[in-house]
C-alpha cells in the first residue's frame, strides 16, 4: 500500500477540482458519510464565531433545484449575491457552511445525492485514495478542495 504524506491531501485536491462539478458534490457528501458527520473538528486557532447560520438558512429557505444550483455555484467561479455571502466568510466559517450543508443533505433540508447516482470512475478512485488516509489528513484535503482555486 502506497505511503501517505502531508502533501496527498493537496494532491487529492487537484483530483477532485479535476472532477465534473456534480461528481465533486457526491465526492464531498460521500466523505462526509465516510468520516461519519465528524468532519467539523474544533481548530484551536479559529477564534471567530461561526456566523455560517444566516447564509446556510438562505439555501435552505430556496428550493431543492435553487439549493443544487447553489453548491454548483460555491464549486465554480461565479458572481451570485449567496456566492458572495459565502467568499466573504474566513476560511474556517467557510468549512462550516459545508459541514452544514452536508448535515442538511443528511436530514433532507438540503437536497441529498441521488441514491441512484453513479460516480465517475476518476470520484470512486480518490475516494478510494481518501478513505484510507485517516481523519486529519482527510479534513486537510476538505480544506484544501473547498478554499483553493475558486
Amino acid at each position: 500500500m502506497a505511503q501517505y504524506t502531508q502533501s496527498a491531501p493537496a494532491q487529492y485536491a487537484e483530483l477532485f477540482r479535476n472532477l465534473s462539478i456534480d461528481n465533486q458534490l457526491a465526492v464531498l457528501w460521500h466523505l462526509y458519510v465516510q468520516m461519519g458527520g465528524s468532519t467539523r473538528p474544533q481548530d484551536p486557532e479559529d477564534t471567530a464565531p461561526d456566523n455560517s447560520e444566516g447564509l446556510f438558512n438562505k439555501v435552505k429557505g430556496k428550493s431543492k433545484e435553487e439549493q443544487l444550483q447553489i453548491m454548483r455555484d460555491l464549486l465554480t467561479p461565479s458572481s451570485t449575491e449567496i456566492r458572495r455571502e459565502y467568499d466573504s466568510l474566513n476560511n474556517n466559517t467557510k468549512l462550516a457552511f459545508w459541514y452544514r450543508l452536508a448535515q442538511g443533505m443528511e436530514n433532507s433540508t438540503i437536497i441529498p445525492v441521488p441514491s441512484d447516482y453513479q460516480l465517475s470512475g476518476q470520484a470512486k478512485e480518490l475516494l478510494s485514495r481518501l478513505e484510507p488516509i485517516g481523519f486529519e489528513l482527510q479534513y486537510i484535503f476538505l480544506r484544501d478542495a473547498l478554499l483553493a482555486g475558486y
